[in-house]
């Protein structure tokens, strides 16, 4: 019994510990690995260069607006073409992957405008649903969520009590 419970402290710990950590990366990261694209406006259809430095592999490039690309260990850079039905006026993120570093550049199509309501250049970091955040915030699910908890500590508890009490006698 007395491993199942140190087992179980150990889980909990662990548990508690790996939900704490934030993540271990962010974009920009102090790494040394940089990340453009060249012209940084294109028509749709047009070609540009993608240019990646300071990074030890391979890198993994991809858009919305063109299929994924590799950039092979010991080049900088690789040329793709940007789809023909990209929306003229439209800014796409393009992601530069370097192992666990990376990088998005902003890659604007010519021709048109921005929709109106949409800002011309969206924000940066993240763009991921609402995780996280308050958004989406059920309170029912919320307390349903703390009462089990209570309850599963509050059994934990009375069980541990009852059987050193049992243990004493």
């Amino acid at each position: 019994m007395r491993a199942i419970r140190v087992a179980s402290a150990a889980l909990l710990g662990l548990g508690a510990l790996t939900m704490a950590v934030p993540a271990a990366h962010a974009s920009g990261d102090n790494s040394g690995f940089w990340a453009r694209v060249v012209p940084t406006t294109v028509a749709p259809g047009g070609e540009v260069r993608l240019r990646a430095t300071g990074c030890e592999q391979s890198v993994t490039v991809a858009s919305a607006v063109f299929d994924t690309v590799t950039v092979p260990r010991g080049r900088t850079t690789a040329r793709v073409t940007v789809d023909r039905d990209a929306r003229p006026g439209a800014v796409y993120e393009v992601s530069f992957y370097c192992g666990t570093f990376w990088q998005t550049v902003d890659l604007t199509i010519a021709g048109g405008r921005p929709e109106p309501g949409r800002p011309d250049h969206p924000q940066k970091g993240v763009h991921a649903g609402g995780g996280g955040t308050l958004a989406g915030l059920d309170l029912k699910e919320v307390a349903l969520g703390a009462a089990l908890i209570t309850a599963a500590l509050g059994t934990a508890y009375h069980l541990s009590r009852r059987r050193t009490d049992e243990d004493g006698a």
